[in-house]
């Protein structure tokens, strides 16, 4: 069934209609969908390389919006929602990271393979700070989609198998990458201002 799925997600690449469905898509996986927008983007990109980066701000802008679909689903529906999606052991682990790192924890849900809908309904459940989920989403859904879109603009087609085999590595390599820099900025003493 995902196989289909996957296989009819692409194919609106080939029509009119191909950013339209970017943008639905985009919208619906951040709340319910299981098919991730990038096997739209990257085959939308692939046919047409200068839209690239256009594709990455409509997948964008889709994903934020259903983000935001998500979190009022999570705040109407609450815990029960969430139950019914996932097991409760995998609700107390998303509750302990938003715990510990609120919007860190949209941020690398939305740029990395963990699937985003549960975060953003977890969002809602748990009341966490709207403006900062917005913005944590932002940045988590734009880098991710810009990653790839920029990819595309620079490589064109060349791109197109490695990122589809290798995106999801790329994504935790950046995100491993970033907090290894917050942690430097934060920690090491060559980036700490001296007192005068």
């Amino acid at each position: 069934m995902i196989k289909e799925l996957i296989t009819w997600t692409a194919h609106w690449a080939e029509t009119a209609y191909g950013p339209i469905a970017l943008f639905i898509l985009a919208f619906a996986e951040s709340s319910f969908f299981p098919i991730p927008p990038d096997i739209l983007l990257i085959a939308l990109g692939v046919l047409n390389p200068p839209g690239a980066l256009f594709f990455s701000a409509i997948a964008t802008a889709g994903s934020v919006l259903g983000g935001m679909f998500g979190y009022l689903i999570g705040i109407k529906g609450g815990r029960p929602i969430l139950e019914w999606l996932v097991a409760k052991d995998k609700i107390v682990l998303v509750h302990s990271y938003f715990e510990k790192y609120e919007a860190w924890a949209i941020f690398i849900a939305g740029f990395t393979p963990i699937p985003y809908k549960v975060f953003t309904i977890a969002a809602g459940a748990f009341y966490i700070n709207f403006k900062r989920f917005v913005i944590a989403s932002l940045l988590g859904r734009g880098g991710r989609f810009f990653l790839v879109g920029g990819l595309i603009t620079f490589f064109g087609e060349d791109m197109k198998v490695f990122m589809e085999r290798h995106l999801d590595v790329l994504s935790i390599l950046f995100v491993v990458l970033l907090i290894l820099g917050v942690y430097a900025l934060r920690h090491l003493p060559v980036f700490k201002k001296t007192k005068e």
